[in-house]
């Protein structure tokens, strides 16, 4: 695998151009980026930093990608990291810095000249500043390590942007400028400085069982596509990507007895995470429970099959996991996953059923023991990936995975992940030796690793899709359901309703222009809509009426009383104000919901086909104040059997989708 540049440093040479020199590679090419023209090319070898060019004060760790919006390109680079471990033996860093460089030299990324800019150049630093960015200079991150096995002789002498897994490549779409040019032109070939991140989680842990010290990893990969916010990102797409799909590695390593720095055993387990595979929303409408909105399209089938027969091609044969309730709010959403399923008749596909509230009520939540074991059968069958130094081929490879998911993908599927990860690992240890009849549970050191890894993991996926840590975790994290967990988890959920109602439009928006899911055109005036309110008046007035009547009933409270008798009237208008404006708030909700902007979700607000919707709530008295544009006039609200070698190839390596 081609090298990538570790350390470069930046010199600008007045408004001409940018140039990255590799801090550490005497002779190599630098990368140079013209201001003007917007052309990017390698020097030639050797060639000398113009004298005129001035230093720029931070070391770069890399060049996250190149981004255009309404009035110029930006370069983002990384000027931050952070050593997250090792994975065998290769770092692994967070980026937790990161610059934006205008191209356009009358262009000012901390001062932009119009208020459109300022809002998109906001949308970039929220999201790098908000997200989980995790890369190696010398290892594939994006790759579990079963792929990485079965294309190691393929994938000698190739670029690491080349080989990387397309779906957890997440800077792809700002690499793409380099990526062009080193495919066009083979004497520009910038792969050195092409650096792919993934947004996800990493966490590694040394622990002792039975006098051994093992390294245990735990890592997870977002995918790009249909990547995005809780309640803004659901289902599937007509491509068929799941949202909020994660796919989670569990990595121990087993030392060599006789030198205990070499590891003799690696052992992988993959799981999947990705919302339920049909086309359905759930809609805002300022009250706790969004209306659930199912979409019975004419490609629902289609997009479903193409969905699974995807993750069958990747990953081998299916445990479909359903922790989404079977009675009440979720039914619905259940019933239609059965029906789809069904429909879509993929082979290797095997849909289970754990009615997860029901079995572990009380708190009862040690009963997940009931779903492990009732996938017994399957966890067996699909085995895992083991690696023996001793022996030159696979002692096992990984014949299928658990697709996991519940409403979210985030606390029952969080807890059910790892549950299933345990067992597994004390099928792992038991095979190779290190437990007898005793399991990972009876030893303390790995217990504690394990439940810290997972809890850990399941808050910062929950942050990037939810905004605040997952629920539950007291679980996770002790073994036992508490009630201070569950108090905690009533906070966290009324942060969350805070967030997904008011916030949330803006995070997805960050997410859409970040993965190229809308792309700005030239001219802020294109993009006008960012920045402007044209709800009707009356819309924009009740929140003003609401906020004056409270700061007067306050003040009726706290300033000095001339009579009693006259406060009565005073209050008496106040308080009316205050709950006809509530009142009208929450009639209204669609139109005080803070969408996105960018991709609204026009479709599935004012969705009237076949299918199901639980209310039509937050809809007014009838009257159409909130009726959805499309395009860019939406602009206030939405729119056990081993296989041969051959065979394992096809399955990882024969149908990865490349999407640039």
């Amino acid at each position: 695998m081609k090298p990538i540049y570790e350390r470069l440093s930046l010199y600008t040479n007045d408004d001409d151009s940018y140039i990255f020199a590799p801090a550490e590679s005497t002779g190599a090419r630098s990368l140079i980026v013209h201001r003007h023209s917007g052309d990017i090319v390698l020097d030639p070898p050797s060639s000398a930093i113009p004298s005129t060019a001035k230093r720029y004060k931070k070391t770069i760790y890399g060049i996250f990608g190149m981004i255009s919006l309404t009035q110029s390109e930006y370069l983002i680079i990384i000027t931050g990291r952070e050593l997250r471990g090792h994975l065998l033996g290769h770092p692994v860093y967070r980026a937790v810095d990161f610059d934006i460089l205008p191209l356009d030299p009358g262009v000012s990324a901390s001062k932009p000249s119009h208020p459109v800019e300022t809002h998109l150049l906001a949308l970039v630093r929220s999201h790098l500043s908000s997200g989980q960015f995790l890369y190696s200079y010398e290892f594939d991150v994006t790759r579990r390590l079963q792929a990485q096995y079965v294309a190691r002789e393929t994938d000698e002498g190739k670029p690491m942007w080349e080989i990387a897994d397309d779906r957890f490549f997440w800077n792809k779409f700002l690499q793409s400028r380099l990526i062009d040019i080193s495919i066009s032109d083979l004497n520009n070939d910038m792969s050195a400085y092409i650096l792919p991140v993934i947004n996800g989680t990493f966490d590694a842990r040394t622990v002792a069982v039975n006098g051994r010290k093992l390294q245990l990893y735990l890592i997870s990969r977002r995918s790009r596509f249909k990547a995005g916010t809780r309640y803004f990102s659901r289902g599937i797409d007509h491509d068929g990507h799941a949202a909020n799909f994660n796919e989670t590695e569990q990595i121990t390593t087993v030392p060599s007895q006789a030198d205990p720095n070499e590891a003799a055993t690696t052992l992988s387990f993959v799981q999947i995470r990705g919302s339920v595979p049909i086309f359905w929303a759930e809609i805002n409408t300022l009250r706790y429970k969004p209306d659930l909105q199912i979409m019975e399209l004419q490609d629902t089938v289609d997009a479903t099959r193409r969905h699974l027969q995807e993750q069958v091609s990747l990953y081998g044969d299916q445990s479909l996991v359903n922790l989404v309730d079977q009675k009440g709010y979720e039914k619905p959403l259940k019933e239609a996953y059965e029906r789809y399923v069904a429909k879509a008749n993929v082979p290797q596909v095997n849909y289970q059923y754990f009615d997860f509230h029901n079995e572990c009520k009380h708190m009862r939540w040690d009963r997940i023991s009931v779903l492990v074991d009732s996938l017994a059968d399957d966890l067996l069958r699909d085995g895992y990936f083991h690696l023996d130094s001793k022996v030159q081929d696979p002692m096992k490879w990984q014949m299928g995975v658990v697709r996991t998911n519940c409403m979210d993908n985030l606390d029952r599927t969080n807890v059910a992940q790892a549950a299933i990860a345990r067992w597994t690992l004390d099928l792992q240890l038991k095979a190779v030796g290190i437990l007898t009849e005793d399991g990972v549970d009876q030893h303390q050191d790995i217990d504690l690793a394990l439940r810290e890894m997972w809890s850990e993991h399941a808050d910062l996926i929950s942050k990037a899709y939810a905004g605040t840590g997952a629920l539950k975790t007291d679980f996770t994290r002790t073994g036992k359901r508490t009630r201070q967990g569950a108090f905690d988890d009533l906070k966290k959920s009324a942060l969350r309703y805070l967030k997904n109602n008011h916030f949330d439009g803006a995070r997805q928006d960050a997410y859409d222009l970040m993965t190229g899911a809308w792309i700005p055109r030239k001219g802020p005036s294109s993009a006008l809509f960012l920045i402007t309110d044209t709800r009707p008046l009356v819309l924009r007035a009740v929140p003003y009426i609401l906020s004056y009547s409270l700061f007067m009933i306050l003040a009726g409270l706290t300033l000095p009383r001339t009579s009693d008798y006259s406060l009565v009237y005073y209050f008496a208008l106040w308080f009316t104000l205050v709950i006809l404006s509530t009142i009208f708030i929450l009639i209204h909700g669609l139109d005080y919901v803070a969408w996105p902007r960018l991709v609204p979700p026009t479709e599935a607000i004012h969705y009237h086909g076949a299918g199901f919707r639980s209310g039509r709530h937050g809809t007014g008295f009838g009257l159409d104040f909130g009726k959805l544009k499309s395009g860019a006039d939406a602009q206030w609200v939405t729119r056990g059997i081993r296989r041969s070698d051959t065979q394992m190839e096809e399955i990882e390596l024969g149908s990865k989708r490349h999407v640039d």
